[in-house]
């Protein structure tokens, strides 16, 4: 009994240690390096969501080219309100 309680408290800190490092890695990478989006609508029809309505597309948005000024003719921009 006294052998499972330690396994499960090393197991417990182990894990706390791991997400306490990984969500704020995480949380700056999608903030500051590139996020996953999904494109639904007409709104970017037929380049983007070619199906129609019913069907989505998913896009990676790199916010990395956008802070420094690195966006071209003819790439795609989103826009978050």
């Amino acid at each position: 009994m006294a052998q499972s309680k330690g396994w499960v408290r090393r197991y417990f800190k182990a894990f706390c240690k791991g997400f306490f490092v990984a969500v704020p890695v995480a949380v700056t990478f999608l903030d500051r390096v590139a996020c996953v989006a999904r494109v639904e609508g007409a709104s970017m029809q037929p380049s983007l969501n070619p199906g129609g309505s019913q069907s989505s597309d998913v896009v990676l948005l790199n916010h990395w080219k956008v802070r420094n000024f690195e966006v071209q003719r003819g790439d795609i921009v989103s826009l978050v309100k």
